[in-house]
């Protein structure tokens, strides 16, 4: 978490945890309250997984296939990181170097209102892009496509980088990554649990009773 004596980021326009009061009200009651952002969230990951696995149905270039991938990953990192984080489920993660020139981690989280679709979009998008490039790096390693594995791995590095800072942010800084994975794990688990138990089952039509005749 954020102490007191961390300095404000230089584009930070909207004081992080302020976010609800610059909210459109219209959107009351909506299942997504930032459709845009939720958007954006999964279509720069996606398109960089797309782009990846189709490229060669378009061009036969290696250089604009990994031109287009990076660029796709770039701005998925960069939107993660700096946007759909804040505001879909509260929470950032960022780094500054004080007067002394050592450079610290923050990992910061907020008590706000949370779309639950909104979150569950987030963390899916989150988890499961890496999974799809872990997947790639085998197949490039095992056919040994080495230059194709060097675009893997920067895909794996970025898509990583933002896993644990926000797994960070969620579970605190001060626990390790094994510790964090292991309660998000045993979170989500519960959550689905619960809403299985909880689902209201349908309606079980009438059953017709035919009266009894008055002996």
């Amino acid at each position: 978490m954020a102490s007191a004596t961390v300095p404000l980021l230089d584009d930070d326009t909207i004081p992080f945890g302020e976010e609800d009061e610059m909210r459109d009200p219209s959107r009351a009651g909506q299942k997504y309250t930032h459709p845009y952002v939720t958007f954006f969230h999964l279509f720069f990951r996606g398109a960089a997984i797309v782009i990846y696995m189709f490229c060669g149905w378009f061009s036969e270039s290696f250089i604009t296939s990994f031109v287009f991938v990076v660029l796709f990953l770039s701005a998925d990192f960069w939107t993660v990181k700096n946007i759909s984080g804040r505001l879909l489920v509260g929470l950032r993660w960022w780094n500054y170097v004080d007067d002394d020139g050592v450079s610290h981690w923050v990992f910061e989280s907020k008590n706000s209102r949370i779309n639950k679709h909104e979150q569950r979009v987030f963390w899916l998008g989150l988890i499961l892009c890496p999974v799809f490039w872990s997947l790639f790096f085998l197949l490039a390693l095992f056919g040994l496509k080495f230059k194709w594995l060097l675009l893997v791995m920067i895909a794996i590095a970025l898509n990583a980088a933002n896993l644990y800072g926000y797994i960070k942010c969620n579970y605190g800084a001060s626990k390790d990554l094994n510790s964090a994975a292991t309660d998000f794990v045993k979170t989500q688990l519960f959550k689905n649990a619960m809403d299985i138990m909880t689902k209201p089952s349908a309606a079980q039509p009438p059953t017709n009773v035919r009266p009894t005749g008055v002996v």
